[in-house]
């Protein structure tokens, strides 16, 4: 259904480079963010707030009739963003994705998000193989 296309040369390990979608529907998924089930920000740690963000999405994706096996594209906006929270930012997400066929992704630091307490959002594309939307 799609398959990850890297060419030979420089690349960032553990990341596809480009996502082939050779079938399926397109699911696309705003911008989820860390609110736990009462609405509220439990936690200012970038790691856990996006172990919450992926939560939160997976119920989406199961609401579409699917899970993280289909997601081709992240896209992290992540304030005050510092180079020292990768390892711990691909850490939670090894947890959620296929690692032997990991989603494109772009990460993107940010000033501000809609809320103070907001450290990370994340929008998402995944395909869907025809049949399976519920």
């Amino acid at each position: 259904m799609f398959r990850p296309v890297n060419p030979s040369g420089p690349s960032i390990p553990g990341l596809s480079q480009a996502m082939l979608i050779e079938g399926g529907k397109l699911l696309m998924l705003s911008g989820h963010v860390p609110f736990d089930a009462e609405g509220k920000i439990p936690t200012k740690d970038v790691a856990a707030q996006l172990d919450l963000v992926f939560a939160n999405m997976e119920a989406t994706l199961k609401a579409a009739g699917t899970d993280f096996s289909s997601i081709v594209r992240l896209t992290y906006y992540i304030r005050d963003f510092d180079q020292a929270m990768l390892p711990e930012i691909r850490a939670v997400r090894d947890r959620w994705v296929n690692t032997r066929c990991p989603p494109t992704s772009s990460l993107i630091g940010v000033a501000a998000l809609f809320h103070p307490d907001v450290m990370i959002e994340v929008d998402a594309m995944a395909v869907i193989a025809e049949g399976k939307i519920g």
